[in-house]
């Protein structure tokens, strides 16, 4: 007989407490004549994995427990590879860790099958008003928060200086970056005998797409009459038009980084052949580690459309329904996510805190040198995307936009053909 989940809680819950698990589930808890029997304990599931991140998190925890001796936090190495089915498993068994982390648009099913606790009562509002509401909106389901939003990824332009110097371009300020034509103009300007102005690296291009059509409100999935749909109107069309015209009309795009990830088109850009690779600002990261002594490289702001909104996927952290101590959890996310230590996490993965405060104080701490003050500022570019809350959209993107896209961008198909695909595979997934 098949267990319903609240009988497998209970039956978790019976287990922990006959074993003498209970301090491992959660809080510290009294003995049957009602006997204290020590300090709550927190288990918090990280899935830092940089070596200045991981640091960075344990002193953290090292730090709180110091501070805290009635409330103390166990840190627990998770890994992104496995973290889904280890999650799964935990939530279903009742024994999952009372913090997790993990990602936006991966939290959505653990929240809807009520696994997450809503954070919104949990929190304060001081700490809260510190992230932006279309951030916050990423981590809202059925009108819960089950996640604190703390860390971002931003589209960005990685640059050679000394070709934009010598081309006569100038470098846009942190909070003023180059509209699309402009970009595609200087990307003209960069082109020549040898040199590309740009590698699109695209060798997993559903994600870029969608995250950059935004600039032009494009937004693939709509909803209609509590249906979701994917549509491919004008807005839709713009970010694919303007990168393949880059590729096959003015030549100012390399066709031969369509297929590599942004680390493959790194060799050709410290060797001059491309000028400018638009990519993640995480990729920040290997410019300091690997650009040879001499290079001069620039971070450029998000390109603008209409606007230069983005989607955004926050790493997030959520509170465990079962955990028998939300209050102190919550009180341990105050901390952990403070302007300072969120700060400290962000620069530890190369990704962009949520927080304003925390943009600050990383843009104080650094100088804002290594991009910095442009990774803080876009911060305000990230918001959340329809393609984030579509159930379908995993299959989808596997399935139909990623083949298409990739056929689109090889000149195999034309801009209407992608259109086509990507609605009629919206029909087969979200039937």
């Amino acid at each position: 007989m098949h267990l319903n989940r609240f009988s497998r809680r209970l039956a978790a819950s019976a287990l922990a407490t006959v074993v003498g698990l209970g301090a491992l589930a959660g809080c510290g808890t009294g003995d049957d004549d009602g006997e204290a029997s020590g300090p709550v304990k927190l288990r918090f599931l990280s899935l830092a994995w940089q070596k200045e991140s991981l640091q960075a998190n344990k002193d953290l925890v090292a730090k709180w427990n110091a501070d805290h001796p009635d409330i103390q936090v166990e840190y627990v190495q998770g890994d992104w590879n496995s973290v889904h089915d280890q999650l799964l498993t935990s939530f279903e068994g009742g024994d999952a860790a009372d913090i997790v982390h993990y990602e936006s648009s991966a939290i959505g099913e653990f929240s809807r099958q009520g696994y997450l606790t809503d954070l919104s009562g949990l929190l304060s509002d001081d700490f809260k008003g510190q992230i932006d509401k279309g951030v916050w909106e990423t981590t809202t389901f059925d009108g819960k928060v089950t996640g604190v939003p703390f860390l971002l990824e931003s589209q960005v332009v990685i640059a050679n200086k000394k070709l934009l110097d010598a081309a006569g371009i100038a470098v846009p300020p942190a909070d003023g970056g180059w509209t699309w034509d402009e970009f595609q103009a200087n990307a003209q300007k960069l082109t020549k005998p040898g040199q590309y102005g740009a590698a699109w690296a695209l060798k997993s291009p559903t994600n870029r797409v969608l995250n950059l059509a935004l600039n032009f409100d494009g937004k693939f999935f709509y909803d209609e009459n509590g249906k979701t749909e994917v549509k491919v109107g004008d807005a839709e069309k713009e970010i694919p038009k303007r990168i393949h015209d880059m590729i096959y009309t003015t030549k100012s795009a390399s066709p031969e980084a369509l297929g590599m990830s942004g680390a493959d088109s790194l060799p050709g850009f410290f060797g001059g052949k491309y000028a400018m690779i638009p990519g993640s600002v995480s990729l920040r990261q290997q410019m300091v580690e690997q650009a040879p002594a001499d290079f001069e490289w620039v971070t450029l702001p998000p390109i603008k459309g209409l606007t230069t909104n983005q989607a955004a996927n926050p790493q997030t952290l959520s509170i465990a329904e079962d955990s028998p101590a939300k209050k102190q959890a919550a009180q341990f996310l105050e901390f952990f996510l403070n302007p300072a230590n969120m700060a400290a996490l962000a620069k530890g993965d190369w990704l962009v805190p949520t927080g304003k405060q925390a943009g600050e104080e990383l843009v104080r701490t650094t100088g804002g040198k290594q991009g910095w003050d442009v990774a803080a500022d876009s911060a305000a570019d990230l918001t959340a995307a329809p393609f984030q809350k579509a159930e379908g959209y995993p299959e989808w993107k596997t399935k139909y936009a990623t083949p298409a896209l990739q056929q689109y961008f090889a000149n195999k198909i034309t801009l209407d053909q992608l259109g086509n695909q990507l609605v009629d595979g919206g029909k087969q997934v979200l039937r």
